[in-house]
């Protein structure tokens, strides 16, 4: 074994005992498979000989490509109908240009914005255990060789780091699917579950941190009349039909979560009870004014209202309880308003 192929495999070793390491001194699974996600793709950077190595996630629901590891840059996310991952993914090959330049996918915006010069590119796509393309991993610019990345040789070395990834990432995928309602596509009671404990909780007991966390429980009111008068299939059209405007006001402030039945959540960040009230009392009118169409059957609901500020001192349990008083307090006062007393 010459020098050369003795200090890759002394790196393998090294990058396979930190990813160990991580693994092994990880408290509660934070940061999901992140630090894997790095390990690998500077694994993958080292068995390709590349300057530099990323890991896509393809976010096929919003039609977008997130970086999970990226070398040199902060997390990018581009639409999926772009770049040279976006064309690897769509016709399921691996791409290598050594003239990305003149390549017509090739996205010149990053190196405007990092002043970095690419020179080649090798993607490959990644694909879960049922053979579904899931991600890409891409490395750039061969070190060594003028001539740039050799398809074959380099995706052969590659090849150990993006199956180990694609596992990681599949693994991500099913826990986010575990925690997703698969009817109205909102996270539910075991993804605000997560959330809490992994965000909202530290968010809460951070002492220098004074920004607002506010808390909205919501339901349909006279659910189970729809139900009854227009069927199930009409309840899960009103229920999808709700949940999209909860989406749509809610927007970047924030998380929705379907609690249960005909019950939502909503978490506001940097959002103060006077604000959560302002928006609770939007969306309950922007329901009261609209109108489901399911079969012909213009179906028309209202919502009552919970709003609290949440608070550190309570806990996960009490600090929903809280806006689940004020919401049964809506709904047994008549319903269709917003209580946060």
């Amino acid at each position: 074994m010459n020098n050369n192929a003795a200090q890759i495999l002394d790196n393998i070793f090294s990058i396979i005992q930190n990813l160990y390491n991580e693994m092994r001194l990880s408290k509660n699974g934070e940061n999901d498979h992140i630090k894997v996600f790095e390990i690998f793709a500077d694994l993958g950077r080292t068995l390709a000989g590349a300057d530099r190595a990323s890991f896509w996630k393809w976010d096929k629901r919003e039609h977008l490509l997130i970086t999970k590891a990226a070398t040199g840059v902060d997390q990018i996310i581009i639409s999926d109908k772009t770049g040279l991952v976006g064309r690897a993914l769509a016709e399921n090959r691996t791409i290598v240009t050594n003239d990305p330049e003149n390549h017509p996918d090739f996205n010149k915006k990053v190196d405007e914005k990092t002043g970095y010069t690419t020179k080649s590119i090798l993607v490959m796509p990644v694909s879960n255990c049922r053979g579904e393309i899931i991600g890409a991993f891409q490395v750039i610019n061969k070190l060594g060789n003028d001539k740039g990345f050799d398809e074959i040789e380099d995706s052969k070395r590659l090849s150990i780091a993006a199956f180990i990834c694609g596992m990681a990432l599949e693994s991500d995928l099913f826990l986010a699917d575990s925690q997703r309602d698969k009817l109205t596509e909102l996270k539910n009671r075991l993804g605000f579950d997560y959330d809490y404990q992994t965000r909202y909780q530290k968010i809460l007991s951070d002492p220098q941190n004074n920004s607002p966390l506010s808390i909205i429980m919501c339901d349909i009111d006279f659910f189970k009349k729809v139900n009854d008068t227009y069927g199930h299939d009409a309840g899960d059209a009103v229920l999808i039909y709700v949940s999209k405007i909860l989406r749509s006001e809610v927007k970047n402030n924030g998380n929705v979560y379907r609690w249960g039945g005909e019950e939502f959540i909503i978490i506001l960040e940097n959002i103060n009870l006077s604000d959560a009230i302002n928006l609770a009392e939007k969306i309950r009118l922007t329901v009261m004014n609209s109108v489901c169409h399911f079969n012909k059957n213009d179906l028309k609901v209202t919502m009552s209202f919970g709003c609290a500020e949440m608070l550190a001192k309570d806990s996960f349990e009490e600090n929903v309880k809280i806006a689940d008083v004020r919401l049964y307090k809506a709904k047994t006062t008549g319903r269709n308003k917003v209580v946060a007393d």
